[in-house]
């Protein structure tokens, strides 16, 4: 008998075909028949951003949620799982801006591209359900969720920081600046403050922040959402400016976890962002200064600014506010260490207990004023409770007590440099009579209440969080639906005009306005409300809105009356098991947990949560390296699949590491894979070729006695059972290596086994290996079984029977190496396989002389002696 090729460029297409033709994975929002319906099962992979071709990492994150769908299905459910692509965005702007290409054209070729590949790689996608974001059906209404927010006050305008090119007259994405040029002209950027659109994230913060516990994410996951909501109590302080107008002062709200230090606030600092730094300094003397130091600012990252080790610089801004606590007049400056993300994007300085506050203080000699000391540092005595200044402090002279001097007790206390800043805590000094002496964290309260009671402040608890910046000045992005009319201000566009759909235009470079400023006849309009003229709002949105609401349309994507109707979305949401990058585990989750929360409280859904579970996975590198262009170390898909065929490269990539880990690509471990998967088909090919009985699995003959059938039933069994339980804990790599124990199996006994039980094996390892190897797997059952489709097929069950064994191979160690392997009995409890392992010739040469301190048992597996 000739041995067959296995041929993946001939099988893959193949099953392709039956799948399209047979539209295999669409699936229906009909609703279930009475009688019972299945579960659903939503899986949904993160919504990918069409440039280009398709890339390893995409090949990655599909091939898991590919995995996790037919096993959901043949486990009964019924599985939504849908394609779509996040297709606005700044990448096809500035592809039209370097080439004229209109962005619709870039993008859609880039979407022929992954369809192509997607099909090509055999993913199970529903695609009935295919949608791009940029499409006017999608954007209609992602605009009606917008004017949903905005009717309920959930969308505003103010003014805030950009980034300005004041010679293409256009806002900068931070990816446009390099080195504080726009990477365009090359002119010096600056820092501009515009009106803009914002949604009030912030609203939700608790509930943004509590209900992670009830969802199932990795805990990391979590805590990173946690940290970037950033919830801190404290209090709200107002220090006022009256240095501009002192009939009308202004009032700069603070917030700061240590109102205990307020007395010590020797000075104020501003963000370089905050609006009213450049209006503070505007026609004074330090007016260069300061712009010049705000546009430097814009050129370094959060990171960078942040970094407590770096020199703290900063600029007067010839102003003062006054501190409420003592009312004392402290200058103001601006400072890139103070983030506008963090509180109000102001601060009150405290150098004698800030790290960051001590080193501007030193740099610029500013005062340096401790009022709180430790408990190895009292303060000096006082004649009168907080009369720093008279304190007296016992001299030791030798002999004696020696003399009070409290002028030299105060200045080496305060000189003391070793020991500032004190970020400790301690008894409040030179405070006020009505705190000090007291313990800062008891006197914390207290002055927020005394605050309180003084209209200065209040308690408050402040989130790092900051509401959402949603406008950019973007042709290529969703429209706000927004008029401006000089009769009736601000105008929602009405509903049955949406969606508000991108002008064509043939310049998309930037000149002296933005490209859709710059469409004038698009932006002259109607007023909804008087019928007079009108402007239309030329930002659009963030991408972020785009990919906010999408995993909803999904469920529904066919309705042309609503954006979803509310019936299908009970059946289908939540998506249960949504996968992606770790890299979108704060923003993108974020957002749309907010979207979910606020679509929810205006009763258009019924469920709190977009995303029941998450599955996060690693990065594939190359040599240690992240992959990309510049490197020259990039791996096509394309390339991978047209060489060895979709299953190989898909098994691969989930076989080399867990999937949540980071992969190094090898290319002979793809031969390897390629070699495997070989193996397999053409035993398989074999076996049907014999002709010996064609039961699919399950079927074969209950075993009887000893011997090679029953050996390599138990295997198969074995399999099922390993394969089962890794699949529901993403442990992929593990079930693949299980099918390769089985064909070893399967192999070793091929001449001994019968045709039926080894037909049995390699339908099971066909069965098993489906999920990863769609198309190999299909066509080794199909061969085997006589023409049955093993999606079809529920998912194998082993049977206890034969998982059960008299005795198991018992691992001994000591310290954690292999020393011996024993027989050990199923039943024996922890003692007696402990002492097996003690028993055993090897163990003992290492146990002699030495003292066993701790017994390690793994019952079935291992048991390690650890010995000093």
């Amino acid at each position: 008998m000739a041995e067959q090729r296995y041929e993946p460029r001939e099988i893959e297409p193949r099953w392709q075909a039956v799948w399209a033709a047979e539209r295999t994975w669409e699936v229906s929002n009909d609703p279930p028949a009475s009688g019972g319906a299945p579960s659903k099962s939503y899986v949904l992979e993160m919504l990918p951003y069409p440039s280009g071709e398709p890339h390893i990492g995409h090949l990655k994150v599909y091939a898991v949620g590919d995995a996790i769908a037919h096993f959901h299905r043949r486990l009964g459910h019924r599985v939504l799982h849908p394609m779509g692509y996040d297709a606005f965005g700044l990448p096809a702007e500035n592809h039209a801006i370097k080439t004229g290409v209109n962005p619709r054209e870039s993008t859609a070729t880039s979407i022929a591209s992954f369809q192509r590949q997607f099909r090509s790689w055999g993913i199970s996608i529903d695609w009935s359900r295919e949608l791009a974001t940029s499409e006017p059906s999608y954007y209609r209404w992602t605009q009606w969720i917008f004017l949903q927010l905005l009717q309920a006050g959930l969308a505003y305008r103010k003014h805030a920081a950009v980034k300005w090119c004041p010679t293409d007259q256009t806002v900068l994405a931070n990816e446009q600046v390099v080195d504080g040029h726009c990477e365009r002209c090359g002119a010096e950027v600056e820092l501009r403050q515009l009106e803009q659109w914002f949604l009030r994230i912030t609203d939700y913060a608790e509930r943004l922040l509590g209900d992670l516990d009830g969802i199932e994410w990795p805990e990391h996951v979590k805590t990173m959402q946690r940290n970037w909501i950033g919830r801190s109590e404290g209090a709200e302080v107002t220090f006022r400016c009256a240095d501009l107008d002192p009939a009308h002062p202004v009032d700069y709200p603070v917030f700061t976890t240590r109102p205990d230090t307020l007395f010590g606030a020797t000075f104020f600092v501003m963000a370089p962002e905050h609006p009213d730094v450049l209006r503070l300094v505007e026609g004074t003397e330090h007016e260069r200064a300061v712009r010049e130091y705000v546009n430097h600012a814009l050129t370094e990252s959060s990171e960078e600014r942040g970094d407590a080790e770096r020199p703290k610089t900063g600029v007067a801004l010839g102003r003062t506010v006054t501190n409420p606590v003592n009312g004392e007049e402290i200058p103001m400056y601006v400072a890139d260490y103070v983030l506008m993300e963090y509180g109000t994007g102001a601060i009150m300085a405290v150098p004698g207990h800030d790290e960051r506050d001590y080193g501007f203080a030193r740099a610029h000699g500013l005062p340096i004023r401790r009022v709180i000391v430790g408990a190895s540092e009292p303060p000096p005595g006082a004649e009168e409770s907080g009369a720093l200044d008279r304190a007296q402090t016992r001299e030791g002279a030798g002999e004696g007590e020696g003399t009070r001097d409290p002028k030299s007790a105060r200045e080496r206390w305060e000189r003391s440099e070793e020991s500032l800043p004190y970020t400790g805590d301690g008894p409040l000094v030179d405070s006020d009579p009505r705190f000090d002496g007291k313990g800062n964290r008891e006197a914390l309260a207290e002055i927020v209440q005394w605050l309180d009671r003084e209209g200065k402040g209040h308690a408050s608890v402040n989130y790092r969080l900051r509401d959402w910046l949603i406008s950019r000045q973007r042709y290529w992005g969703c429209p706000i639906p927004v008029l401006y009319c000089e009769q009736c201000g601000m105008v929602p566009v009405p509903e049955e005009q949406l969606p508000v759909v991108l002008p064509e235009i043939e310049d998309y470079a930037p000149r002296g306005r933005s490209p859709l400023a710059a469409a004038e006849e698009w932006v002259s309009a109607q007023c909804p409300a008087c019928g007079g003229p009108a402007r239309r709002e030329t930002d659009t949105m963030d991408t972020f809105v785009d990919s906010s609401w999408y995993f909803l349309r999904y469920c529904d994507a066919a309705n042309d009356e609503a954006a979803w109707d509310p019936a299908v979305l009970r059946r289908w949401m939540p998506v249960d098991q949504y996968i992606g990058g770790v890299e979108h585990a704060i923003l993108h989750l974020m957002y749309a947990r907010f979207f979910t929360k606020a679509l929810a409280d205006l009763g258009h859904l019924d469920f709190q949560e977009p995303f029941q579970a998450l599955f996060t996975q690693g990065m594939i590198t190359k040599d240690g390296a992240k992959m990309s262009k510049s490197r020259g170390n990039v791996v096509s898909p394309a390339s991978i699949v047209e060489r060895y065929g979709a299953d190989t490269a898909r098994c691969y990539i989930l076989f080399i590491a867990p999937p949540d880990q980071d992969a190094d690509w090898s290319d002979d471990g793809v031969e390897g894979m390629h070699r495997f998967l070989g193996r397999l088909w053409r035993l398989a090919a074999e076996v049907a070729e014999r002709g010996e009985g064609e039961q699919g699995e399950g079927e074969a003959a209950p075993p009887e006695g000893e011997g090679p059938d029953l050996d390599l039933l138990r295997k198969a069994h074995w399999a099922i059972d390993k394969v089962s339980t890794d699949l529901r804990r993403f442990a992929f790599n593990t079930a693949i290596a299980a099918v390769m124990e089985l064909l070893n199996e399967c192999s070793r006994l091929r001449a001994q086994a019968a045709g039926t039980t080894l037909r049995f094996a390699l339908s099971t390892a066909a069965s098993l290996l489906f999920p990863f190897a769609p198309h190999v797997g299909a066509d080794i059952y199909d061969r085997l079984s006589g023409g049955q489709r093993v999606w079809e097929q529920p998912w194998p069950q082993a049977d206890p029977a034969l998982l059960e064994r008299e005795v198991y191979e018992l691992v001994c160690q000591v310290n954690g190496k292999l020393r011996d392997r024993v027989q050990a009995p199923t039943e024996a409890t922890a003692e007696q396989l402990k002492e097996l392992c003690r028993a055993a010739p090897n163990v003992q040469a290492h146990l002699d002389g030495k003292e066993v301190v701790k017994e390690i048992v793994v019952p079935g597996k291992l048991v390690n002696l650890v010995v000093r």
